[in-house]
């Protein structure tokens, strides 16, 4: 590790992951997508587009038996990512791919996992501030492949039955339903996120699924703060900093 590198620490998870001082750090976006995607005892699953490799190692640890691939198109990132699961002794059990997500049909057949998840880029191409921070703009602007790629190879990756979980910007809630409804993606459960209880939602988490149908459930929005300011329980639970 070098002095560009810092050590963090998610101790609920018993987990240390390297990350780039300056660049591209996770926020608590994939910790909220990891606890609303509920991993199940034997899943395979996929991260597309995984970063430092937090969500295949948050998910490893969730479900013991669980094995996990992550997928991020820069090799930097990636290569951080396979760092950060030796890091943590996972090598049996989370793989990282250095792969754009318009290429995962050729490297894997098709239906190969139980459960997608994924933080899509959800800024298209030439909107938005462009950030001085190596790495930014590739997480969060649609550099090479759309929302409706990372849809079309969730439905590709995922078995029949399977589900595919996102957490994406709410300016585009409606896009996200359209291309679903488009790929015969049946939505299960939606969920919004909000700082606290007076803000406008800052993100949405919506389960879909590949061959199934069912009624959208809206579960009750998801509240990061409190009146006082501090994280409300439920957010304290996913940190493992509640009492």
């Amino acid at each position: 590790m070098t002095g560009e590198e810092t050590i963090d620490e998610l101790r609920r998870y018993g987990l240390r992951l390297i990350q780039p001082r300056h660049g591209y750090r996770f926020s608590l976006d994939p910790l909220l997508l990891c606890d609303f995607a509920a991993v199940r005892e034997g899943e395979e699953g996929i991260d597309l587009g995984t970063g430092c490799g937090v969500m295949p190692l948050i998910l490893s640890r969730t479900v013991p038996a669980t094995r996990l691939v992550g997928v991020d198109s820069q090799e930097a990132m990636a290569a951080l990512a396979e760092r950060n699961v030796a890091l943590n002794g996972l090598d049996d059990r989370v793989r990282i791919l250095h792969a754009d997500v318009l290429e995962v049909r050729s490297c894997f057949a098709p239906s190969s996992f139980d459960l997608v998840v994924s933080n899509p880029p959800y800024r298209k191409r030439g909107t938005g501030r462009v950030s001085p921070k190596p790495g930014r703009d590739n997480a969060r602007h649609e550099l090479t492949a759309s929302l409706a790629d990372f849809l079309a190879a969730s439905k590709y990756l995922v078995k029949p039955g399977g589900r595919i979980c996102f957490i994406y910007h709410p300016s585009r809630l409606t896009e996200l339903l359209m291309e679903a409804a488009g790929l015969k993606l049946c939505p299960l459960r939606l969920r919004m996120v909000h700082g606290n209880a007076a803000a406008e939602a800052r993100m949405v988490l919506l389960e879909m699924a590949k061959g199934r149908k069912g009624e959208l459930r809206v579960m009750p929005p998801f509240f990061v703060y409190g009146t006082d300011g501090a994280y409300t329980a439920e957010m304290a639970g996913i940190l493992g900093t509640g009492e």
